[in-house]
């Protein structure tokens, strides 16, 4: 199966560049996008053998995922069943007969780590809910079969100082703080496998984001923080994991991962 994901930083404004020409050449069973700025009912998207699923923020024109799939799930989910972290549109969640597929576009902790309160109880809750996920407890207390998990996102963080240009001078702040840096730590060491440093542990220099300032992207002058990452039990069947960088359209470019299943 090929998975791809990408922050589109807007929807509608990248349908208006490159969308549908990127979704097509990818030619992916699924598709997860974050940061959809719209609902769906703010837009016409039109993805023939395709089923869609979106999570929408309340707040109108912020953050949403949604997740493009030819075969039809057995389950959706749309948060973490928390109502307090539930209101940003930040987790698709699909249940299939062999895994379960999470799409999240993570908090950001915001300039000075102004809502780094805030970003560790999220990270704390994604973990809980992605290993439940794996043990068959679903958020609402209800269960179902136990299964790995793939997932997939913009997690807003770069976990090692090989996955940014200029670790340095950005040490601390936000996106490489010690905070977040641990967080990400966590949901590894709990069980899950980052593709692309599985395949590729010492590979520097590829980035999935650049800022829109100071020419960040002719420079290369990027950060790694959308990954892919699956429960360890999948891990062997791992084939590619892709950072498409000649992607443009947003100030991320699109990850994916080829899984033999």
């Amino acid at each position: 199966m090929r998975f791809i994901s990408w922050n589109v930083n807007g929807l509608r404004a990248v349908l208006k560049k490159n969308f549908y020409e990127v979704f097509e050449a990818f030619d992916a069973d699924i598709f997860a996008i974050q940061e959809t700025k719209c609902s769906p009912d703010q837009v016409e998207l039109a993805l023939p053998g395709y089923h869609q699923f979106w999570s929408s923020a309340e707040k109108k024109g912020y953050s949403g995922t949604a997740v493009f799939t030819r075969e039809e799930p057995l389950r959706e989910l749309h948060g973490l069943g928390i109502d307090y972290l539930d209101h940003e549109g930040r987790i698709v969640a699909l249940e299939f007969p062999q895994f379960w597929f999470v799409d999240v576009y993570t908090p950001n902790s915001q300039n000075e780590l102004a809502r780094i309160d805030f970003r560790m109880q999220w990270d704390d809750a994604f973990r809980e809910f992605c290993k439940g996920l794996e043990e068959g407890i679903l958020p609402s207390g209800g269960a179902s079969t136990p299964k790995p998990v793939v997932m997939c996102g913009d997690f807003n963080v770069a976990h090692n100082e090989i996955d940014l240009k200029n670790a340095a001078a950005n040490r601390g702040a936000s996106g490489f703080s010690d905070e977040e840096r641990g967080k990400l730590t966590e949901l590894i060491d709990a069980g899950f496998t980052d593709t692309f440093r599985h395949l590729h542990p010492a590979q520097a220099g590829i980035y999935t984001w650049w800022s829109y300032r100071f020419r960040a992207r002719s420079t290369n002058a990027g950060w790694r923080i959308d990954y892919f990452l699956v429960s360890n039990q999948l891990a062997p069947a791992i084939e590619a994991a892709s950072i498409y960088d000649d992607v443009e359209g947003s100030d991320h470019c699109p990850v994916g991962l080829d899984l033999n299943i």
